[in-house]
């Protein structure tokens, strides 16, 4: 990914990349995205964009392995997040979800992500302390709630399944207040040209829609100009 569509993927929704991919494929039917409402910590941040960290949590139950085990883990999980390529997200899945009960993303811990250099994280659980999450470090999640719990790693870099989205270690990940989605690799080197063009063929409806004295007549002309473009 050259910096030229980074830039790009971080102005544009998550939708609009949804679009974009079944543009460069040159068909509809891409599903590699996720279902269901998810929450953004940050909306007006805009989209997140990076290269997936994965991991998996729990937190309803109280871990049975030994704690040195539990410590040794989590030090794995911090050492697998500061590292990798760049740009980056720390995709992690709730085992518990949909009765996720621990936020694991709360002011501390977004901070010290950020800190390695990660871009925001996505999960199927729980955050917390809205408004004191950092700022330039999103978090698009499962629900919100006030307490920890029992939280604690099960799994690092194994992969992670967020809200009918498989998240596959190094997948590059795009995602907003809409949720997310996985970028195929093979549409890399056509989505940049397929986001710029899919923007501009929307503008044929758009703009005339925008405009004074827009009725069904002009309707009917800017419509078969935005099909004859997406042909």
């Amino acid at each position: 990914m050259n910096d030229s569509l980074l830039t790009l993927l971080k102005k544009v929704d998550t939708p609009t990349v949804c679009n974009a991919i079944e543009v460069a494929q040159g068909k509809r039917g891409f599903a590699r995205f996720t279902r269901g409402t998810m929450l953004a910590s940050a909306p007006e941040e805009g989209a997140m964009v990076g290269y997936a960290r994965t991991a998996k949590i729990a937190a309803l139950a109280p871990p049975t392995e030994p704690p040195e085990q539990i410590k040794a883990r989590r030090m794995e999980y911090y050492r697998h997040m500061a590292t990798g390529p760049r740009p980056a997200l720390a995709v992690v899945e709730d085992l518990d979800h949909p009765n996720a009960v621990g936020a694991y993303w709360g002011e501390i811990n977004t901070t010290v992500h950020k800190g390695f250099g990660l871009s925001g994280a996505l999960t199927n659980g729980v955050m917390r302390d809205l408004g004191d999450l950092p700022a330039g470090f999103p978090v698009v999640a499962g629900s919100i709630g006030p307490s920890h719990a029992f939280v604690h790693v099960r799994e690092v870099g194994t992969g992670a399944d967020i809200m009918g989205l498989r998240v596959e270690e190094g997948d590059l990940v795009h995602a907003d207040r809409h949720g997310a989605l996985v970028i195929p690799p093979e549409v890399i080197d056509q989505l940049e040209a397929a986001i710029l063009k899919l923007l501009d063929t929307e503008k044929l409806v758009l703009d005339p829609a925008r405009s004074e004295g827009f009725d069904f007549d002009a309707f009917e002309a800017a419509w078969a100009a935005f099909e004859a473009a997406r042909t």
